[in-house]
């Protein structure tokens, strides 16, 4: 148990330590940011458990959900897909290729466009995209169990408070790197 009757984890460990031996830095960050760092690690494998299930990689998720978040009829132009999901064109264009040799997507020449072509999900794309992310949610309702609703609203407000100003001054930093949706 910490001080404050709370039970302690390996964090608890290493700040103590960093305490010890670096009483001269405040290492308090560390309280926040490496449990952070932790529940992200826990989050990309229950993600991949999830996906693998669905013999998706999570390249393939990130695709066909931005596709499945789009609405009716699902589909988006490449560089749409490229903003959604943070990866250059060239990348984009070797990931609808292989998703479109799996059925899960298809392109057709874009009507508003006569160069262009949209990305559209498939039948089978929406199934897989469908079932991925009812797992996906399972695996993220496991990970928040220990928290009350409650505490998960708090946590959420708090969390968007830290990423609204890093992801404003990204995109003023950066502004041909749009932020990218959430990753489900």
């Amino acid at each position: 148990m910490s001080a404050d009757r709370r039970p302690a984890d390996d964090v608890d460990e290493i700040v103590a330590a960093w305490r010890r031996e670096r009483p001269d830095l405040d290492v308090s960050p560390l309280e926040v940011l490496s449990r952070v760092s932790r529940l992200a690690r826990r989050l990309d494998l229950a993600r991949g458990s999830a996906f693998s299930e669905h013999l998706l990689d999570g390249w393939a998720f990130d695709v066909l959900s931005a596709l499945r978040r789009a609405g009716e009829p699902y589909e988006l132009s490449p560089g749409q897909l490229v903003q959604q999901t943070l990866v250059t064109s060239g990348t984009m264009t070797n990931r609808v290729d292989r998703l479109e040799r799996s059925g899960f997507v298809d392109r057709r020449p874009d009507p508003g466009d006569r160069r262009g072509v949209l990305v559209r999900l498939t039948p089978a794309g929406r199934d897989v995209v469908d079932s991925a992310m009812a797992d996906l949610i399972e695996q993220e309702k496991s990970l928040l169990s220990e928290l009350s609703e409650a505490d998960r609203a708090q946590l959420a407000a708090l969390l968007r408070r830290m990423l609204v100003p890093l992801e404003k001054r990204e995109t003023r930093e950066a502004p041909e790197v749009r932020r990218a949706g959430p990753p489900a």
